[in-house]
């Protein structure tokens, strides 16, 4: 059995079941195949808690109730809250993702590069 955290594991497409992506791929895959199948996309709602997790319309209530995904919080008043992972860790997430070190077209990997936060000072001159 292939490990959950694998990015080499094989995750079965839920807008075309016989579509099997990547792990590492799978969050570009869904964008890409909304985008082709557009009917079938419109039957089916994003979890909040996972934006893996797409299931039919109809089931988002129970799919939200039983997700592994989600968190509680307590409120002054005793209820439980659902709250993503990263509000509840910082009260409030200001996260960004970095920037994608991918082609989505392609699949091929970016020169990893990050811009510097600091400019660079001019290079010395050197002289012989």
């Amino acid at each position: 059995m292939q490990n959950v955290l694998d990015p080499e594991r094989l995750i079965q497409c839920p807008l075309v079941k016989h579509h099997m992506i990547r792990a590492r791929r799978f969050p570009y895959h869904l964008v890409k195949c909304k985008e082709s199948n557009p009917e079938i996309a419109k039957k089916l709602a994003t979890c909040p808690f996972n934006a893996r997790h797409l299931v039919p319309r109809a089931d988002l209530s129970d799919h939200i109730m039983k997700c592994k995904d989600k968190a509680f919080m307590e409120q002054d008043g005793g209820e439980e809250t659902p709250v993503l992972l990263g509000e509840q860790l910082n009260g409030g997430s200001s996260w960004q993702a970095p920037p994608c070190d991918e082609d989505w077209e392609t699949g091929e990997e970016l020169p990893h590069v990050l811009p510097s936060p600091w400019p660079c000072p001019p290079a010395p001159l050197v002289t012989v």
